[in-house]
């Protein structure tokens, strides 16, 4: 019993969120209450939180102080720039990436977005739509975040209105619809009251939608992954030396889009050569079929010449394979961009270097607007610039595929990442 539960457990979907808002929006109160309400904290955790809030002497049981170890942590220097919480209930997994809000923190929302299916995003219902609101759209919009969730907070302190809601729910439909965000709601909440966060609430009669865990554990993330495209960058290739496997050769890597199947056509990119698809397999299992997201070993009817960079694809739909990139960068360095700088290139599985060759514009993330003018890229910078690669990288439109269209740059003097970027 217990291995068939396990392996359920294994199967589950994972859920990855992350979660934004300005100072005190409520957000440890919100990841707390979720987590304190789907039971998916210990006893003794919450004994100690309603002790601590006993001590501080909170009214109520600080549901914050559940997160808040983690931020006491990042305030004394102690460097977590995302901290990463992990929960399950009977229907999913999740992780939860906690990015901190201010504006200098732009590169660390960036780092706790990228791989996350959904954004929620917490508004005070006293203050509405600030500007710290719309960079964190913003930037989950061009993060290619599929959805996006709006928390109305602290219902409590408006008196549950509904007029006061719709306000804020048209501000925010206006700014959104700039964006391309392809599904976004909006719920009124009290992260502190534990209204509409896991159980409903009957102070919002007028509210029809569902509570925040409900939409969370049933919004549709299957088909968030580009299941078209079929893209399979090589990362590893298996030669076992050994004389029961001698003849082996598989390529392990993760599937980075569509759906290979066995017997399915494929080309090794930069090499051109085609061949089929003899077997998909992982840890000894063979499978018939291997989608976006799945990490297996391929093998090929054919000896072909592949190594770790190359990357195999169907034959009739390729990326496109250029050398020069046009793309989005979030720069993430204290250090700021150099002119005409020559940094190392990570692309999927494939290494080059490459050159800044022209900064077109910086975003203002507060509205939106270019700067044409000043060129000058530092630290949480977000521009659009033009790239020449020593090799050609094998590229999808970043809103088409999160990850072959996605890339870091890295100082090659200290090894450190400089960047990360999204091809247009």
């Amino acid at each position: 019993m217990e291995k068939h539960n396990n392996s359920a457990y294994l199967n589950m979907e994972l859920l990855r969120f992350t979660t934004a808002g300005s100072v005190d929006d409520g957000k440890s109160t919100l990841i707390g209450r979720l987590l304190y309400d789907s039971k998916s904290i210990f006893q003794d955790q919450m004994d100690a939180v309603e002790e601590s809030s006993r001590r501080r002497g909170d009214e109520n049981v600080n549901l914050a102080l559940l997160t808040d170890g983690l931020r006491a942590e990042r305030e004394q220097g102690i460097t977590i720039d995302v901290a990463y919480r992990y929960f399950a209930t009977p229907k999913r997994k999740f992780i939860i990436a906690d990015t901190p809000g201010h504006i200098q923190y732009t590169r660390n929302m960036v780092t706790g977005a990228s791989t996350a299916n959904l954004a929620i995003i917490l508004i005070d219902a006293r203050k509405g739509v600030i500007e710290q609101t719309c960079r964190h759209t913003f930037i989950a919009s061009l993060l290619g975040i599929p959805h996006i969730v709006f928390c109305v907070n602290k219902m409590d302190l408006v008196d549950y209105s509904e007029e006061r809601f719709q306000e804020i729910k048209a501000e925010a439909e206006a700014f959104a619809a700039k964006l391309k965000v392809k599904d976004f709601h909006f719920l009124p909440i009290s992260a502190l009251e534990g209204d509409n966060v896991v159980n409903r609430s009957e102070k919002t009669p007028w509210y029809e939608g569902p509570t925040l865990l409900y939409l969370l554990e049933n919004i549709h993330i299957a088909s968030d992954e580009n299941l078209i495209d079929c893209r399979f960058p090589v990362q590893y290739v298996i030669r076992p030396q050994s004389n029961e496997f001698h003849d082996f050769r598989g390529y392990a890597g993760e599937v980075a889009g569509g759906v290979f199947k066995v017997g399915d056509e494929v080309a090794v990119l930069p090499s051109g050569f085609t061949s089929k698809v003899k077997t998909l397999e992982l840890n000894g299992e063979q499978f018939e079929e291997a989608f976006a997201g799945m990490a297996v070993t391929m093998t090929l009817e054919d000896e072909i010449d592949i190594s770790r960079g190359d990357m195999i694809v169907r034959v009739n739909n390729q990326p496109e394979s250029t050398q020069d990139v046009e793309a989005m960068i979030c720069w993430m360095n204290e250090k700021g961009m150099t002119p005409g700088g020559k940094y190392a290139i990570r692309h999927t599985s494939s290494d080059a270097r490459c050159m800044v060759k022209e900064v077109q514009y910086k975003m203002d993330i507060n509205t939106l607007h270019r700067i044409e003018d000043d060129k000058q890229i530092v630290m949480n910078d977000i521009a659009k610039v033009k790239l020449r690669v020593t090799k050609p990288l094998f590229v999808d439109k970043y809103e088409t595929n999160r990850h072959t269209g996605s890339f870091i740059l890295i100082d090659e003097a200290t090894n450190v990442t400089v960047a990360a970027g999204m091809v247009l």
